[in-house]
């Protein structure tokens, strides 16, 4: 398992899934889990490295630094603190 902490939340969450489900019942609103809609996005704190290669849907949106879009990233293990 590994670490997601969301605003001073910590979850456990599966390795290599996808986080939408983890991030919607900690309060992110999630739009469409498809990568086109931005609602979702997030600004990593802490473990950018923990995360997945970011998507195509997230360039397309203009996501740089430290934002992702939480409906396209999977924690590979790990601890990764964002905030919403």
């Amino acid at each position: 398992m590994a670490k997601l902490v969301l605003n001073n939340e910590e979850i456990e969450v599966e390795e290599k899934v996808r986080i939408v489900d983890a991030i919607e019942d900690a309060g992110v609103p999630i739009g469409c889990s498809n990568g086109v809609c931005g609602t979702c996005e997030v600004e990593v704190i802490e473990g950018m490295d923990n995360l997945n290669e970011m998507t195509e849907e997230e360039e397309d949106l203009g996501m740089e630094g430290n934002k992702r879009l939480g409906c396209q990233c999977e924690l590979n293990g790990g601890r990764v603190v964002m905030e919403y």
